[in-house]
């Protein structure tokens, strides 16, 4: 996001995930890619209609982490001349720099990234903490028992956050990520594992403990003044760091 904030230009479109579309404030326009024809380009006998390319000719620019690693359409973009720059689309292995550092230095833009989400600024903060226990892959998934014993050790009531395809009774869903991301503004704690619900609630300001395993927080940790990173062993991990990370993150609460 902050990346792409720095790209703004006097007329600007961002074309991204459908899922992700809701999310973008900044932009003049914001589209799903599919809705556009992008996703045409580049595929084996497929001839991407006139009406997409003439759309794609008439910017000025068009900066794509898009088909990064697609050397199929990066070659069929160069064959029509279409005005495209390419950027990578995640660190080097090894590399020891933020993502959202290395979106910024990829765009040619400075400065520390630090992904913002606005919503409305009279959104009442509630006493109650949200925890999402899921995440994009298993592997990065700290114990269900261990987030429940957390909720049982708050002060404040707790709400459970899932996405569609997560098994959770009782917990709270959303289609729209913009009606997520403000729900998320109002909580007063939010705990989770790396996960992109884990970044949004970050990005609204909400105060953040993130549990991360196998996954590097030097380069994947949602980034904030209230955020509190736990890592290590998934299997190791216990409830009073968490209890402990969420005193930092909100500099108030007790877990006792």
């Amino acid at each position: 996001m902050p990346a792409l904030e720095c790209l703004k230009a006097e007329y600007t479109e961002v074309w991204a995930p459908s899922p992700i579309v809701p999310l973008i404030r900044f932009a003049d326009r914001a589209r799903s890619i599919a809705s556009t024809g992008l996703d045409l380009l580049g595929l084996p006998g497929v001839e991407a209609p006139s009406s997409v390319l003439a759309e794609l000719r008439s910017f000025d620019s068009i900066c794509s982490w898009y088909g990064a690693k697609r050397q199929d359409l990066q070659d069929e973009v160069r064959e029509l001349g279409l005005p495209f720059r390419f950027f990578g689309a995640l660190p080097a292995a090894g590399a020891r720099t933020h993502a959202a550092d290395f979106f910024l230095r990829e765009a040619g833009c400075t400065g520390r990234g630090i992904p913002r989400i606005p919503v409305a600024a009279d959104l009442p903060v509630r006493d109650f903490a949200i925890i999402h226990p899921f995440s994009g892959s298993r592997r990065k998934n700290w114990a269900l028992d261990g987030f429940r014993e957390v909720a049982s050790r708050l002060p404040i009531p707790v709400e459970w956050c899932a996405g569609p395809a997560e098994f959770l009774e009782g917990a709270k869903r959303f289609e729209d990520l913009y009606e997520l991301a403000c729900w998320l503004a109002t909580a007063r704690l939010y705990i989770g594992n790396d996960s992109g619900i884990t970044h949004l609630a970050a990005a609204v300001g909400t105060p953040v403990v993130a549990i991360f395993g196998p996954t590097d927080p030097c380069i994947w940790a949602p980034r904030g003044d209230h955020v509190s990173v736990v890592r290590g062993d998934l299997d190791a991990i216990s409830v009073g760091q968490v209890l402990s990370a969420v005193l930092a993150a909100t500099g108030s609460m007790s877990g006792d």
